[in-house]
């Protein structure tokens, strides 16, 4: 395992953050110095397709499960068509708005973000829209994760960067999604990035991010690499 310096900089010029995001990252309390850990939500924390089968479902819809998108593979039960793509930003902003606090927990995440705490600060950097953020919010502590949160929009380099800038520490990233973790990695190239997708049916369709670190299958996994990473010399 190759691990980054103990205090890492960042490149000077960065992209600017959405206002609504920096706002939310300036609000920390974080300490400067102390590891961090960057945890994305949805398949990382919570079981997002999970949930969103079951909200489908209610609409008389269903996941093709041909490929990792989302558009093209919902379709229509009553002829197999896939959803207009003009329909899809809709129906995902009706299902975070209905379903983000229902989702379930990804097991072993509690309890390994847990062990983790003692010694590194972790935030929660989440997709989901703002107006959902309450919600997510709610989730995160009635499962055991009362982490700071923030609603991210768009790519997360500009966040993962910044966040990075405030504590100047050691630091690791975990996200499903791969163009996630090549936007960190051209704005945050010293960030430690670990690749999870805990849906296995969604994993199965994916291969290993290319810009990610590491590729890890379970929290247990993310326990032990995460603490050798920033905790242990």
């Amino acid at each position: 395992m190759t691990f980054p310096p103990k205090t890492a900089t960042i490149p000077d010029s960065q992209p600017l953050v959405p206002a609504t995001v920096a706002a939310q990252i300036e609000a920390l309390a974080l300490t400067p110095g102390r590891p961090l850990l960057i945890a994305d939500a949805d398949e990382v924390l919570f079981y997002f397709m999970r949930g969103l089968e079951r909200f489908l479902d209610s609409r008389d819809l269903y996941f093709d499960w041909r490929s990792y998108a989302l558009y093209g593979n919902i379709r229509h039960r009553r002829d197999g068509s896939a959803m207009a793509a003009e329909d899809l930003h809709p129906l995902l902003q009706s299902f975070f708005a209905e379903a983000t606090e229902l989702l379930e927990p990804v097991e072993g995440a509690a309890a390994a973000l847990a062990h983790l705490a003692g010694k590194t600060q972790i935030v929660v950097l989440s997709n989901v829209p703002l107006t959902s953020k309450d919600a997510r919010a709610r989730a995160l502590v009635r499962h055991g994760m009362d982490f700071p949160l923030i609603a991210n929009s768009g790519p997360k380099g500009p966040a993962v960067a910044a966040l990075l800038e405030r504590v100047q520490a050691r630091a690791a990233f975990i996200d499903d999604i791969p163009h996630n973790h090549t936007s960190v990695a051209k704005l945050a190239p010293v960030m430690h990035r670990l690749h999870f997708i805990a849906d296995p049916r969604l994993a199965a369709l994916l291969g290993r991010a290319p810009d990610c670190h590491h590729r890890v299958d379970t929290w247990d996994e993310i326990r032990d690499h995460v603490a050798a990473l920033l905790i242990e010399d």
